[in-house]
């Protein structure tokens, strides 16, 4: 039997903190072979990327292995030294870090910083090392690569970083490449572009790659093997097919659950029985919309960000936006939002022409109370100096102006009750609270002021399937009961396909597609619709390793 390219053994990794000791991994048991494919899934705390941090010696400080092996090309690495992992880590053993703009050097170009990688194990003349390095840049398909050479990370693009990280991860043919989180952030073309450029070169060196991830349709996509961590531990391993086909332990098949698919609908995700459609509160022929956006334009210099793009919602109703970054769905949400102003079109609202009030003016318009948004990151839209209750608060103050303390501290607690946030966090400030917790305060503080339409920008991107799941069938609890609008904008269209009865695509600022959620999954026009389905990750097996 062929010696597995990477073995690790019983691995406990621990942590001195504060608070005592803290076990992240506890008897750990992977392998992969040379030109292996593994997936280690699980959602955040799971362990997945401190195992990973263990294979390379990227651990923190307080970190301590205190048992357990790591075999490389069977020699035991688990305590080798800084030398010797420095000669190991880039030319045998590689890693695509989770954020690029964080791992790149901002203030070094693109071509030098893989000249870096090559320099540093490699004794090459300069000029071939920067033939090498555009080599690279060109292989992971950087358009007109000579020419943005000397560019700087924040030049690029999220999905262009990504590919400056993976050519510097190539760059002295390693045996082994670590990806962990390498799509988180990116829509779903851009996600698919960067993976199947992962899965070609990988096999075109018959290289192993482990893919660590908490997206099972990633896994499931684009992995032979599988292993589910949960505190720690692993779970359950199997091959892609027999894992995803019938998983055995109780938390992988919670994990599947609350991953959508196609079919699936909010209930599935948090199993529970189906309930029939929301009810719209408004849909007698000929009812004037709640929100009416007409041809509306947004420029930034002399690119048009939204070129005439019109869009209608009724009331209690759910309209999805989706598209690809830079697409134009953000920017057109805060034009709703009067957060930024439009330069040409129009704008209504229940008939009023809130457009004309200049965004610098609408925080003191009646209107505002009723058009509020959840923002896309929990954690940077939370002011860190407030507590729980005082960012849910801070709007009932300004909006409201309730008539005395009691009255504050009651609109505050309902609200966080609506949204399942015990009351005994809200003492807690936001680096105290998880990533879910964090999104249940941007929702409570949204609602707390009664609003009549919710923009929900990205709500879910940055959280784990099953805390997503508990989320999104929050959100359709308090459409159903408050009678809400949404407007919902997301790249993942499962999760809008689950949460809206319209759809409207978006490309470079212009509306390529818009129906019913039913008639554009099952019968899309536009090819550009077709291509973003097409791009969904989800579970089959044997489209493994695509591209």
């Amino acid at each position: 039997m062929t010696e597995p390219l990477l073995k690790v053994e019983n691995l406990h990794v621990s942590f001195s903190t504060r608070g005592g000791i803290v076990e992240a991994v506890r008897g750990v048991d992977i392998e992969v072979a040379q030109g292996g494919t593994l997936a280690i899934v699980g959602e955040s705390g799971s362990g997945k990327s401190v195992t990973a941090y263990a294979v390379t010696q990227l651990l923190d400080r307080s970190a301590r292995i205190p048992s357990g092996r790591i075999l490389f090309r069977g020699d035991d690495i688990t305590r080798a030294s800084s030398s010797r992992m420095n000669s190991l880590r880039g030319a045998a053993i590689s890693m695509v870090f989770q954020s690029p703009r964080t791992a790149l050097n901002p203030i070094r170009g693109i071509g030098r910083q893989i000249m870096d990688a090559i320099e540093a194990h490699q004794n090459l003349p300069k000029a071939q090392v920067r033939a090498r390095a555009l080599e690279l840049l060109e292989a992971v398909r950087i358009r007109d690569a000579a020419g943005r050479f000397d560019a700087y990370p924040e030049e690029l693009s999220g999905g262009m970083c990504q590919r400056v990280m993976i050519a510097m991860a190539m760059a002295c043919n390693p045996s082994l490449l670590i990806a962990d989180e390498p799509t988180t952030g990116l829509d779903v073309t851009t996600q698919k572009t960067v993976m199947d450029l992962l899965a070609r070169l990988t096999a075109e060196r018959n290289m192993a790659l482990i893919l660590i991830t908490h997206d099972l349709g990633l896994a499931a996509r684009y992995c032979r093997d599988v292993v589910v961590m949960q505190e720690g531990k692993v779970v359950e391993r199997a091959s892609t097919a027999e894992l995803f086909g019938n998983p055995q332990h109780p938390y992988t098949r919670k994990l599947v659950a609350a991953s959508p698919t196609f079919e699936s609908t909010v209930d599935d995700l948090v199993g529970e029985a189906p309930r029939p459609p929301a009810p719209a509160i408004a849909r007698e022929r000929g009812a004037p919309p709640l929100l009416d956006a007409e041809g509306l334009v947004k420029r930034f210099g002399d690119v048009a960000a939204v070129d005439r793009v019109s869009l209608k919602l009724g009331r209690g109703e759910s309209l999805g936006l989706v598209g690809e970054s830079g697409s134009g769905k953000s920017t057109i949400s805060r034009m709703i939002c009067r957060l930024v102003d439009h330069d040409d079109g129009r704008l209504l609202f229940d008939g009023e022409d809130i457009g004309s009030i200049p965004a610098r003016d609408f925080h003191a318009s009646p209107r505002r109370r009723d058009i509020q948004i959840v923002f896309q990151d929990p954690h940077d839209s939370l002011n860190p100096r407030f507590s729980a209750f005082d960012c849910i608060a801070h709007p009932v103050k300004r909006l409201v102006k309730p008539q005395d303390a009691a009255e504050l501290k009651r609109r505050v607690e309902e609200a966080a009750e609506r949204c399942g946030l015990p009351r005994d966090l809200l003492g807690r400030f936001p680096h105290q609270l998880s990533g879910g917790q964090k999104a249940r305060v941007g929702i409570a503080r949204a609602i707390a002021v009664e609003p009549r339409l919710l923009v929900l920008d990205e709500p879910t991107a940055a959280l784990d399937v099953s805390v997503q799941a508990v989320v999104l069938k929050l959100l359709d609890d308090l459409r159903r009961d408050e009678g809400l609008s949404f407007l919902f904008v997301s790249h993942d269209l499962n999760v809008v396909r689950m949460m809206c009865e319209r759809i409207v695509v978006m490309r470079q600022g212009t509306v390529v597609e818009e129906g019913a959620s039913k008639d554009l999954f099952t019968a899309p026009r536009a090819a550009y619709t077709r291509e973003l389905l097409d791009a969904i990750p989800h579970f089959e097996p044997q489209r493994a390793l695509a591209g």
